[in-house]
């Protein structure tokens, strides 16, 4: 009985959370673009996003890709540093 009751339990809590994120998600969701450093180089990375839209040998050529995504968007370019630390933002909007 107890497992039981924790299942209902587990199904309420990921249901809330889905409507919770869904409610909450769509008012403010962006499309702000993120320029991180990668294994591979540096990549661009929408904000929210798990995976990565591309990787670049160099840090302004993906600068470049996530600048042109940001206007398409009316968005901001979020730069971080080699520490992961924010160093620049440039807005598109």
């Amino acid at each position: 009985m107890a497992s039981e009751s924790n299942f209902w339990s587990n199904l309420l809590q990921k249901v809330l959370k889905i409507i919770f994120k869904s409610a909450v998600g769509s008012e403010t969701s962006s499309h702000h673009q993120h320029v991180v450093q990668h294994v591979d180089g540096w990549a661009v990375r929408g904000e929210g996003n798990e995976r990565v839209t591309a990787v670049y040998d160099r840090q302004s050529e993906a600068i470049d890709r996530a600048r042109e995504i940001a206007i398409n968007y009316k968005a901001d370019v979020i730069i971080h540093s080699e520490d992961g630390k924010i160093r620049d933002r440039m807005s598109y909007k």
